[in-house]
């Protein structure tokens, strides 16, 4: 496997299926270090990562930042109005001067089309920490801990109930396929996944020997899944949508009565914030099913091993 430093992640697809398992893999050790003892691996020393917001961050923020310390690295955090973006200066020419300065930019940003467009014009790694299309850190995160608690991911079965149009259902379809991760997308019409995304995740699960499915009830999402997942229905950018989408997607609420058709050892993830009442009731998310708080954990494993691969 050739080498992943200098590369960019924009996406799940940038990474072969032998390159994602390496970063899990790379993830899981990492945080086996941490436990036992290694609070710093200075592998980045002397390196400084630059961070973009366009959207508020809670996790992805902080545990970057932290992911950066634990590597021995430095890091810079602005919002986009705070650089010359929000005065017009072009994404090209910024990414042509950060260059210059960091050894990595990781960017959350509203638009994918600006991801691709600050990459095409650095000569440095950049790091997509969200985007309208995908959220790929979280679904390395996210494979990490469903290994961690099922001792392997080929042959697993994972049901995505809710809008299964949004980034995170994006990024976790692409990484299951190409992990070897059964899908069922449990969601209502018009909250289909991206086409584009599905026909490149059913190719993917074909060489891996697994499937996408996407089912109209969350019912059939479930019946005897490993892994229970769910998302907000409205995403940043979407509150003009509030109430349409919560009557569209209301059946498809995760409660006790919906977890007990997986399987006895079923487990329940959210990447986070949680909107209670919403797409998850509170006894699931605090319940004997729920590993949201390992998983938000994993993330700072996670981007360790992605900062420490490219950087």
């Amino acid at each position: 496997m050739k080498s992943l430093r200098g590369r960019d992640f924009l996406s799940v697809a940038d990474f072969t299926s032998e390159e994602l398992r390496f970063v899990i893999d790379t993830a899981y050790q990492l945080k086996q270090r941490f436990y036992a003892g290694e609070r710093v691996i200075p592998v980045l020393k002397g390196k400084t990562l630059l961070m973009i917001f366009q959207k508020p961050s809670t996790r992805t923020r902080v545990s970057f930042e932290q992911a950066m310390v634990q590597l021995g690295g430095h890091v810079m955090s602005f919002n986009w109005q705070e650089l010359q973006l929000g005065r017009g200066e072009t994404i090209a020419d910024t990414a042509r001067v950060l260059s210059r300065y960091v050894d990595g930019i990781v960017a959350r940003v509203y638009k994918h089309s600006d991801l691709i467009e600050l990459a095409k014009y650095a000569e440095i790694p950049v790091i997509n920490a969200l985007s309208d299309k995908e959220h790929p850190c979280q679904a390395v995160g996210d494979m990490l801990t469903i290994l961690e608690k099922k001792g392997r991911l080929k042959g697993i079965t994972l049901a995505y109930v809710g809008d299964g149009g949004n980034n995170v259902a994006h990024s976790l379809i692409l990484a299951a396929s190409k992990l070897g991760v059964n899908v069922r997308v449990g969601t209502a019409e018009g909250y289909d996944p991206d086409p584009d995304i599905v026909k490149l995740a059913e190719a993917e699960a074909k060489l891996n020997g697994s499937y996408i499915e996407i089912v109209r009830k969350p019912e059939e999402a479930v019946k005897g899944v490993d892994v229970v997942y769910t998302d907000v229905w409205v995403s940043m950018g979407q509150e003009a949508e509030k109430e349409k989408r919560e009557r569209d997607l209301g059946k498809f609420r995760v409660t006790p009565e919906l977890m007990k058709l997986a399987k006895e050892d079923a487990i329940f993830m959210h990447c986070l914030p949680a909107h209670r009442g919403l797409e998850v009731v509170d006894e699931v998310i605090d319940g004997p099913w729920s590993v949201v708080w390992d998983q938000a954990e994993n993330r700072l494993h996670a981007q360790k091993a992605i900062l420490a691969l490219l950087l």
